[in-house]
């Protein structure tokens, strides 16, 4: 355990941190101070990618293994077992996968990339790694077929040929299927790219090739001919064999589907229009949309299934896109909620050549995977286990809590529970494959999203998996417009008005704070009781930013009727909606008007999350409310605390009146540091949007401003994604969304906005001899402002007597916006704030019990009486620029780090790890930082990931025991881990995805099927397609790369059976590889002794007959 002395500190720190951290003497050099954390504590890796493949491309089944693959635009894998089991992995050129192909219960997938490469994933790991690549230099790849227990992969390209790789060693075989051979003279142009291959399923030696201009060619394998050419004038998307391999299916562009029968190449025995209308006169229907797939499966009771995507006739103009399953005389049409990327269905055999069964339809969707059962009639879906409802509305803000209260989990989950819908299929979930990790990590973690449609969802994230909790619809609060015309244009924003932009949550009393985008707050209650309110609690703020006399720091801390300063109406405000009448001038500007209607009819509020205050800040002379930009909520105090660009407000939600309103100058008093010029008062400003650029007011500010684009990003935080509305234009990643912003930029940099709250019971002035409740306020200028709370005992007279909010004059200055606050005791122990535990707020009025419930406040532990008083607590700060620690109560800063001089923070925390404490920062250069406390030593410090998107920005966040999670994509968040103890357990924690199992007997042949030789006939493909008969593949078509996931990916497979098997293996492999190897260099030994043998016989002829003078 090193101790840490300020004296040391002074005489010189590590080299690391000598040139940007600093410490100042305190009252007491002595301070000592032991810290625990060290740099080796410290590892950052990623743990778990959750969420909806964003942008998938592909899909494949291993339907003994039970495990399904999804694969995405930009080049990433997604597996999926049973619930809980998921992995994800990335290929290295990040192009699109257009196909992938299990190797059946072989624990092994191939992947067919948009770079014409093709890859072998090992899946018998826990983190699944590539062993081989291929990439084809000359063709371009547009279909793969491996047939079950094969080793050989058929690889059709653009060009019409058809390659054939050992998957075992990823070589490539000489035989070829020209196709200028498969075609031959049936048709006089190119046949186009091969679209579908696949083989017979009674005869492996036959090899059915889909060309997608029309032709189909059923190539004989060993004579090296087409027995049979079937041509239809329309393109083709699909094709699928009947299991008795007599008849074959096929989707057109036309909206047609042909069946033939395999021995009638001359025209199809049967073409079917599911959705075309049938003319009377006999003539051909109209045609349909093309069917992209068809898929043809049979059972042994009854008619076989045709499952097909697309299809529909082009009059169904604005019809969502439709699965359509035909059974028998039934069609039935599922209609999806989004485009389908591709669908599989699943069947009771991996063998081709039997009764299929099949039991259910996965569809993967652009933003969603359904699974249909089959079975039960009606076709329901299968209720998604998984966690891919994350984008259901984008995400417009995050935070994460590790180590929570363990009620909370069941809590949430009992209230969320009958927000269940029903009809779902009442079978199991079929994708059941894998095991669970062990996971070691017994703490409760919870991640709340907040999104742009008002609603926040609770997600269960303990041991590395996540799982929905409960979902709060907060648009509920507001009135709905019901038509367009109806709609009040009060908004500050064009579209989503109820998006949630900041969520203050205190886990512990279970109050919920959100702040919307539409400068609303609402304060949440949990109740496990249900309730009707008649009238919501409705409060409007007006704050303002004027220089002028309007109002006086002090006339309105406890306003009991109305002012200028804070309305505080305790009944719902009605203004009316009316655009021409909603302002309170006669001149017809805009003013005292919130932007949303709050609703006015009883509010129905199941158990959970209820709501107990809204808070609406209003028009002030035709200005718009600025966006709010931080929030704090405190349940021992009963206070919420809100600021903007313009000031601050604090809120009793308890007594639900205004406590304190005031403009960020004013709170400085006399004290501002910076010289800024009166605004006039707006007699005659105009309502419009134009109007709101002519202010002219100075920038001038303190020499050591910081230039980082904080005002800005006052804008930026509140702005809504733009990844799922392909409308807008990306590029300006909606920073100026809001009307609001169309302040001029001198404004904006000249206006403070309030950025951070921190709830504390601490030293506030110098003087101080014992702590107070206090709120401490930081500013988008580095400034640090005290706000002293006199509150009123608790019980009876909290009720009815004022909280008194007065500021200290204390202030503090940091360069950059300031951005999170924190507070140590003297032995370096964090101090929580204080916090009233959760009681039911629906119980029985029992006037003793509440009495009892409402006197014990616990407060944060204070801090011990034997330490001298002058130097009780540190107050740690961080800016977008620099941290600072500061020692209470004489405000001496003993620590200082410059965090960085190029870039800005942009998330900072103060975590618990499990050894300590630390400050983690994110900066926009990619960096994560950890600095010890108090001393501000740097313990880590990696380049992550640069910032590519405001989406990261404004969803990272640090959280306890090393824990840190952003949104990596508009539908996935990405979890990562900078604690080296959690690095060292996350291979236990992995779930595994290959599981041994049993592959099912093949189907039996039958006895006169034997004796007469029906049923299914093998090929012997090593001897078709192995080098001494086939001759060795060009070596220009492809080159191969093996995999980094070989030897070495192996050797991190997992314990238990799997990892012995894998040993094993990896054993064998090294063995093989030795001795291939030793093969190898032996042939090329005896290729040299060959060349050397023949060179001395040449010599020897050229030689003989020459006598000894003629050399």
């Amino acid at each position: 355990m090193k101790k840490f002395n300020i004296r040391k500190v002074l005489d010189g720190l590590t080299a690391v941190s000598s040139s940007s951290s600093s410490a100042q003497p305190g009252n007491r050099e002595n301070d000592l101070i032991q810290e625990t954390l060290q740099s080796e504590h410290f590892q950052l890796c990623k743990t778990v990618r959750h969420g909806f493949p964003y942008q998938p491309s592909s899909m494949a089944f291993d339907p003994v293994q039970k495990i399904l693959a999804i694969g995405t635009q930009n080049g990433a894998l997604r597996l999926f077992g049973r619930p809980g089991v998921e992995c994800y992995c990335q290929h290295d050129s990040g192009a699109a996968v257009i196909q992938l192909q299990f190797l059946i219960n072989e624990g092994a997938l191939v992947s067919a990339l948009a770079d014409d490469s093709i890859h072998l994933w090992n899946l018998r790991q826990k983190r699944p790694a590539i062993l081989h690549s291929l990439k084809f230099n000359r063709e371009r790849i547009t279909f793969c077929h491996l047939p079950f227990q094969s080793k050989w992969l058929y690889v059709g390209t653009e060009r019409g040929n058809i390659h054939i790789v050992n998957v075992e060693c990823f070589t490539l075989s000489g035989y070829v299927i020209m196709w200028n051979k498969a075609i031959e003279l049936s048709s006089k142009s190119h046949p186009g790219p091969v679209v579908h291959i696949s083989d017979n399923p009674m005869d492996e030696g036959k090899l059915i090739i889909g060309f997608e201009s029309g032709t189909v060619v059923l190539w004989d394998l060993k004579s090296k001919k087409a027995d049979y050419r079937y041509t239809y004038d329309e393109a083709i998307h699909s094709v699928d064999w009947h299991h008795e391999g007599k008849q074959f299916l096929c989707s057109h562009s036309d909206g047609t589907l042909t069946i033939w029968n395999v021995k009638s190449p001359a025209k199809p025995a049967q073409i079917i229009t599911p959705h075309g209308k049938q003319p009377k006169d006999g003539k051909k229907p109209e045609p349909c949309k093309p069917i992209l797939k068809v898929e043809y499966k049979t059972t042994r009771a009854g008619d076989p299934f045709m499952i097909l995507s697309g299809g529909l006739s082009y009059d169904t103009v604005g019809r969502r896109p439709c699965l359509t399953v035909m059974h028998g005389k039934s069609t039935a049409v599922l209609e999806m909620d989004y485009p389908i990327v591709d669908f599989l269905t699943l069947c009771e055999t991996p063998y081709p050549n039997d009764f299929q069964e099949p039991y259910a339809v996965v569809v993967l969707l652009e933003k969603d995977l359904v699974v249909i059962d089959l079975a039960q009639n009606g076709y329901p879906i299968f209720e998604n286990p998984y966690p891919l409802s994350i984008h259901e509305s984008p995400v417009t803000c995050c935070e994460y809590f590790a180590d929570c209260p363990v009620d909370l989990i069941p809590a949430l989950y009992s209230a969320g529970s009958r927000q269940k819908r029903q009809g779902y299929s009442k079978k199991e979930w079929p994708i059941s494959g894998g095991n669970w990790g062990l996971g070691t990590q017994s703490y409760p973690e919870i991640i709340i999203t907040g999104h742009a449609d008002g609603s926040i969802k609770f997600w269960d994230a303990s041991a590395i998996t996540l799982q929905v909790l409960y979902k709060l619809k907060t648009a509920k609060v507001f009135e709905k417009a019901r038509n367009k015309d109806d709609k009040p244009n009060t908004d500050i924003v064009d579209e989503d008005p109820f998006a949630i932009q900041i969520l203050s949550w205190c886990p512990e009393s279970r109050i919920l704070c959100v702040a919307g985008v539409s400068a609303h707050v609402i304060i949440y209650r949990f109740s496990k009781q249900e309730v009707t309110t008649e009238v919501l609690q409705l409060l409007e703020v007006r704050l303002q930013y004027e220089l002028n006399d309007m109002e006086s720091p002090d006339g309105d801390q406890t306003p009991a009727t109305p002012t200028p300063g804070a309305s505080s109406n305790s009944q719902p405000s009605a203004p009316q909606s009316h655009p021409s009448t909603s302002s309170s001038s006669s001149d017809g500007i805009r003013d005292n008007v919130p932007c949303l209607k709050v609703r006015s009819t009883p509010l129905k509020q199941s158990a959970g999350y209820q709501v107990e205050l809204v808070i609406q800040l209003v028009w002030v002379s035709g200005e718009p409310p600025q966006q709010i930009t931080s929030l704090g909520v405190n349940s021992s105090y009963g206070l919420v605390v809100f600021g903007n660009s313009n000031g601050l407000a604090i809120v009793d939600y308890i007594q639900k009146t205004v406590l304190l309103n005031l403009g960020t100058i004013e709170l400085y008093g006399s004290n501002d540091p910076y010289q800024r010029q009166p605004r006039s008062p707006r007699k005659t400003r105009q309502p419009s949007g134009a109007g709101l650029c002519d202010i002219n007011e100075g920038s001038t500010t303190s020499e050591d401003r910081c230039k980082s684009p904080t005002a800005a990003k006052m804008s930026r935080k509140l702005s809504l994604p733009t990844e799922l509305k392909p409308d807008l234009d990306i590029r300006d990643n909606s920073f100026s969304r809001s009307r609001s912003s169309s302040v001029t930029s001198i404004d904006k940099e000249s206006r403070e906005a309030i950025t951070c709250f921190y709830f504390c019971e601490t030293y506030t002035r110098k003087t101080d001899s014992s702590t107070a409740p206090s709120l401490w306020v930081g500013t988008s200028l580095g400034t640090v402002l005290v706000i002293v709370l006199n509150l009123p005992p608790a019980g009876e007279q909290r009720l009815l007597q004022p909280v008194i909010v007065s500021p200290s004059g204390t202030l503090i200055r940091l360069k950059g916006a300031i951005l999170r606050m924190a507070f140590l005791d003297s032995t370096g122990a964090i101090l929580p704030p204080a916090y009233e535990a959760w009681r039911e707020p629906n119980a029985p009025d029992d006037k003793d019990e509440k009495d009892k419930l409402r006197k014990r406040r616990p407060v944060s532990v204070s801090p011990s009486s034997s330490q001298e008083i002058s130097e009780n607590q540190y107050a740690v700060i961080c800016s977008e620029k620099q941290a600072k620690v500061i020692a209470l109560p004489s405000q001496n800063c003993i620590y200082k780090h410059n965090i960085t001089e190029t870039s800005f923070v942009l998330r900072a925390d103060v975590v618990q790890m499990s050894n300590g404490i630390c400050l983690a920062c994110f900066c926009a250069n990619g960096h994560i930082m950890t600095l010890s406390l108090p001393s501000l030593r740097p313990l880590l410090d990696v380049n992550y990931l640069p910032l590519t998107d405001m989406r990261i920005a404004r969803t990272f966040c640090f959280t306890n025991n090393g824990q840190a999670l952003y949104l990596v994509s508009p539908t996935e968040i990405q979890r990562i881990t900078y604690s080296q103890d959690t690095c060292e357990n996350l291979q236990e924690m992995l779930g595994e995805l290959f599981t041994p199992v049993e592959t099912p007997e093949a189907p039996n042949r039958g006895f006169f099927k034997g004796l007469f030789g029906g049923g299914a006939q093998s090929l012997d493909r090593e001897e078709l397609f192995g080098e001494s008969v086939a001759g060795k593949a060009s070596r220009s078509l492809a080159q191969h790369i093996p995999g980094p996931g070989g030897i070495e990916g192996m050797k991190g497979a997992a314990s238990g059976v799997v990892g012995e098997l894998a040993r094993a293996r990896i054993a064998l492999d090294e063995r093989g590889q030795k001795l291939g190897e030793l093969e190898e260099r032996t042939a090329a030994m005896m290729a040299s002794a060959d060349s050397f043998s023949k060179h001395a016989h040449d010599m020897m002829l050229k030689c003989k007959d020459k006598k000894w003078y003629q050399f």
